[in-house]
């Protein structure tokens, strides 16, 4: 298997759109950005299975509680 079959997709595209040394800056601002991005769908994910699950302030309280461990 080469390397290029062990990247996914986006690592793929990313390749692909910077094949040169960017500033530092720049990285940050990047690396900022992909974070919002996935803050961003992890939160929308959430908010779907809450109004899926009618989840509220109440279930919360109650995950609290529980013990998981064994």
């Amino acid at each position: 298997m080469s390397a290029v079959e062990k990247l996914t997709n986006v690592q793929l595209e990313l390749l692909k759109l910077f094949p040169y040394n960017l500033p530092e800056k720049q990285l940050v601002e990047i690396k900022d950005i992909l974070a919002k991005y996935f803050a961003q769908s992890a939160t929308k994910e959430m908010d779907r299975l809450w109004e899926e699950n009618n989840w509220d302030a109440e279930t919360m309280e109650n995950w609290t509680k529980e013990h998981l461990r064994k």
